[in-house]
């Protein structure tokens, strides 16, 4: 999956990735090299004809009537195919040209009669002859500037800076020497050209649209790098096997994918901006996609040469093209430090990038029953609004009835849409948000009505006692034993990491009854009452002082029949189903440390917000944070659209774990010496940074560590060899 998150962007995707297979093969690359290669390639008609040069523009103007986001999903893939020619430089003056209101100039571009090109360099000056801009200057580099038929251009005036757009016969275009052979830059010289001015036009609304269109290709580039990578390793043998089987390798494999999913949503979010919004909050997702995307193409591209190892860094191998369009891209898009400077001087501002989530027709007669149902709820006393938050299927509406309320995906958004706009607060489950999916899929008619209406209630405290000394992300290998005995069973073992065990009246619990069976076989569920005789709870003091984590102890803890999840044996998949639900996750993930606002008012506090260095690591959290924000959104959308979420979903957990740590390691940094006191201070700042920073340790560590979510996302989403 790409930039695009329907269906329908599928398809379109697929369309062109098919048509590049056809019309842009390796040898059409390779062929561009050629100092002789034509400014136009041989697939420029049928590029044309196929429509993807007006993807964005409007229909009485030659186009297909999209939006910039099926362009960018076209341009994703073009750039995966390393295409030749002016496509990109033509769609991305076509979009400026849209923007600039000069619609009589867009049907010669969607058709393919005419190229355009864009500069972003200066260079050019004008000065007014009566009514007339006359432009004098140079400029460069300007991409696709040999093939161009159309040239918009920035002009610097005594009133400022001023667009135009000059037809080709009016200019002198040069050839440079290109970092990107495949596709060439060029110089080009005006004199004394009377040029038309793009009222209205400024440098901001050209920035964005370039953020979109160079954008999106760096991400094609950044794809294609990390399926180069991940088709290496696979199949390349060092040792005896595939080198994608060392942990070195796959974890480099799964940062690559991290990144590209990271700049897939910020172009994908600059895109919807420049379609819907205007302001700040163009400038504020434009200045991240910016700053986010031609790095990543970057960074992928360096490491899927260092994936391949010498063969990468041949000439005849491709990835070494890949790598100078990645380096021109960035080039173009301008220095990633100013991108993060005008974020941070946003952010600063107050400004954030407010998105709602866009939901289909669907879901407005569902959002007026709903909110009638919530009104009614929000109406009634708390205990009684409790009862009817349980008992209704609104704590998890996305189980089955009576305990849900079979909630489809888009049902589930628009219930929490509702009962958050009422300020209606369904119980915290805490883990029994975790045990209630598991018991209404697993559990006996018993179990279900003893424990699943207080627990939806919010009234039993529950704990998983499921990590152990010896096996902690790899569950699978707990020693914990349960024997049979007359009416159930005796468990004896020890866990630990058991979140809230010294408060918990329940515990579920998977132990070992078949010694002899293959790792992930003879494990059973239990549910465990944690008043029985043979447990002890033991809190663990974490690295704060604080005690949330337990060891437990149970010394042949009998456990009745009754009190079986499952078969016998099969505990395995209820326990995966505990940590799996079926469910919109809603949430923004690990934040256990400190946010971005907290940061921005830290370094105001400090008097630290005008620091240029302060500044530049200012913006690029606020840009972390926005993408880690809309990573969570795509992974809703993707499943409202039926579309697989996987990929987004886990890089979200990673991101966001990371994310968190960075920000309260860099906010604690900026206390300078004063972090080297923990006591009390007279406004709490210090005692509030070293708090959050002995905390944030955990987020890498809970819920599995890094470098096992590295593994997942390397072997189940790469396809990388599992570790023998």
């Amino acid at each position: 999956m790409g930039i695009g998150l329907t269906a329908e962007h599928e398809e379109l995707a697929a369309s062109v990735r098919a048509f590049a297979a056809r019309h842009i093969p390796r040898e059409a690359v390779r062929a561009a090299l050629a100092p002789d290669a034509g400014d136009r390639p041989d697939h420029w008609g049928a590029l044309a004809g196929q429509g993807l040069l007006g993807l964005h523009l409007p229909e009485d103007r030659g186009g297909q009537g999209f939006s910039l986001v099926e362009l960018a999903v076209a341009v994703e893939e073009m750039g995966r195919a390393l295409a030749p020619g002016p496509y990109v430089p033509t769609v991305w003056a076509s979009a400026v040209l849209l923007a600039a209101g000069a619609g009589d100039l867009l049907p010669g571009l969607a058709d393919g009669t005419r190229c355009g090109a864009v500069s972003l360099a200066g260079g050019l000056t004008g000065r007014r002859d009566g009514g007339v801009l006359v432009v004098h200057g140079v400029t460069e580099p300007v991409l696709g500037g040999l093939a161009a038929d159309l040239f918009v251009l920035p002009v610097a005036t005594g009133d400022g800076e001023e667009w135009v757009v000059v037809p080709a016969a009016e200019v002198t275009a040069e050839p440079l020497e290109s970092l990107d052979p495949v596709r060439r830059v060029a110089r080009v010289r005006l004199d004394g050209v009377s040029a038309r001015v793009l009222t209205g036009l400024a440098r901001p609304d050209v920035l964005a649209t370039a953020a979109v269109v160079l954008g999106a290709e760096a991400c094609g580039v950044a794809g294609r790098a990390v399926d180069m990578a991940a088709e290496y390793a696979r199949t390349r043998e060092q040792f005896g096997r595939p080198i994608g089987q060392f942990q070195g390798i796959k974890h480099k494999c799964a940062r690559m994918l991290v990144e590209l999913e990271r700049a897939r949503a910020a172009v994908w979010d600059a895109a919807y901006a420049v379609t819907h919004d205007s302001g700040d909050q163009v400038a504020y997702a434009a200045g991240v996609a910016a700053a986010l995307s031609p790095d990543t193409a970057v960074s992928t591209a360096q490491d899927c040469i260092q994936v391949h190892g010498g063969i990468g860094y041949t000439y005849e191998h491709d990835a070494h093209l890949y790598y100078r369009r990645a380096l021109t891209l960035r080039a173009l898009l301008g220095r990633a430090s100013e991108h993060r400077a005008s974020v941070a001087a946003l952010a600063l501002s107050g400004v954030t990038r407010e998105r709602e989530l866009d939901l289909p027709a669907e879901a407005e007669p569902l959002r007026r029953e709903i909110r009638t149902e919530v009104a009614a709820l929000a109406a009634l006393g708390e205990a009684e609004r409790v009862e009817a938050l349980a008992a209704g299927g609104w704590v998890q509406p996305h189980l089955s009835r009576p305990w849900g309320r079979a909630a489809s995906p888009l049902e589930q958004v628009v219930i929490h849409q509702e009962l958050r706009a009422a300020g209606v607060q369904p119980p915290a489950l805490l883990i029994g948000a975790w045990v209630v999916p598991s018991l209404v899929a697993h559990g006996t008619p018993e179990q279900q009505e003893r424990f699943l209406p207080p627990t939806l209630r919010g009234q039993i405290i529950w704990c998983q006692l499921f990590s152990e000394p010896g096996a902690g992300s790899d569950l699978a290998g707990l020693r914990t034993r349960a024997e049979r005995v007359e009416g159930g069973w005796r468990i004896s073992g020890q866990k630990i990491w058991t979140s809230l065990a010294q408060y918990a009246q329940w515990g579920i619990c998977v132990a070992r009854t078949d010694p002899d069976a293959p790792k992930h076989q003879g494990i059973t569920y239990f549910l465990v009452d944690m008043a029985s005789p043979g447990i002890e709870v033991r809190p663990l003091a974490e690295l704060t002082g604080e005690q949330i984590f337990n060891e437990v102890f149970l010394d042949e803890v009998f456990v009745p029949d009754a009190m079986v999840v499952g078969e016998v044996n099969a505990g395995w998949q209820v326990a995966r189903g505990t940590l799996t639900a079926e469910r919109v996750n809603l949430s923004t993930g690990w934040q256990l440390g400190a946010d971005v606002p907290g940061l921005l008012a830290l370094a105001g506090e400090l008097g630290l917000a005008e620091d240029p260095v302060v500044r530049h690591a200012l913006g690029g959290f606020a840009a972390d944070a926005h993408v880690f924000a809309l990573l969570g959104e795509r992974a809703i959308l993707k499943q409202l659209s039926g579309v697989d979420a996987g990929a987004t979903a886990n890089v979200g957990k990673l991101v966001g774990m990371e994310h968190g740590q960075r920000v309260t390691e860099y906010g604690f940094g900026l206390l300078g010496a004063e972090g080297a006191l923990t006591g009390r201070d007279t406004d709490g700042r210090r005692r509030h940074w070293t708090r959050l920073l002995l905390a944030s340790r955990a987020m890498t560590i809970g819920g599995g560590t890094t470098e096992v979510n590295l593994n997942v996302i390397a072997e189940r989403l790469l396809g990388l060899p599992r570790d023998p």
